[in-house]
């Protein structure tokens, strides 16, 4: 392990603006978070909506979400504590009182979070695992789907942004599948020119992807629970 990951993770224990919690196992996991179902009450000190960024990486669309919206409350999920450094040092470098981050397995969402705490999910650029046969491990199979419904309010929406004709295809499938409500979809956001938040950000991958002459996929969608 590298000087400057070592340091960055050393430093991360001094970020107020970041929550450590890595399990393995489900059943080590604790049955109450301290801030679970009191993140707007105890941690931010408002009543504005929750969005979550999952697989937030160096929380691009966290802090750029953030500064675009002061008035609504971001939280990055990550495992990466080395990407999570620099998410957390752009909050505070720029005095984003409305940001946190959490480090731990996505897999573990539902013990962050009370019913209907949330309002809205960003997933960015996952791993598609297209080599992996247990679809169930990726960010938009129906058990992901199923973890984020019991944290989404009942209108909740979730965003997916991918470079991977495998994993958009594999998430439509899944929504279409579902009975999910499809509010949005381009399978080439920038040939497309929307103007909306989802082109206003781009990811430190993203803009790699780009780049190399890869199409950007978008789907924007709300969960129907009687399905899951």
């Amino acid at each position: 392990m590298g000087k400057d990951k070592l340091k960055r993770f050393e430093e991360n224990l001094s970020f107020n603006n970041l929550f450590q919690y890595l399990y393995e196992d489900l059943n080590a996991v604790p049955n109450a978070f301290p801030l679970k179902g009191k993140w707007r009450s105890d941690y931010f000190h408002n009543s504005n909506p929750i969005i979550l960024e999952l697989g937030c990486g160096k929380g691009d669309y966290t802090t750029g979400l953030a500064a675009m919206y002061p008035h609504k409350n971001f939280i990055g999920f990550d495992r990466q504590g080395a990407r999570l450094w620099r998410g957390c040092k752009t909050a505070l470098e720029n005095n984003l009182a409305n940001v946190a981050f959490v480090r731990t397995n996505i897999q573990f969402i539902e013990h962050f979070f009370e019913k209907d705490e949330v309002d809205e999910i960003w997933v960015t650029f996952p791993d598609p695992q297209p080599n992996k046969p247990n679809h169930r491990k990726r960010l938009t199979s129906s058990s992901y789907l199923k973890r984020y419904a019991s944290i989404l309010k009942p209108d909740g929406i979730v965003h997916l942004k991918t470079d991977s004709d495998f994993f958009f295809n594999f998430t439509l499938e899944t929504v279409e599948s579902g009975g999910h409500e499809i509010q949005f979809i381009s399978f080439d956001l920038y040939a497309d020119e929307i103007k909306d938040d989802v082109s206003k950000i781009q990811t430190f991958y993203e803009k790699i992807w780009l780049e190399q002459g890869l199409t950007i996929k978008y789907i924007r969608f709300k969960i129907n629970r009687l399905s899951l």
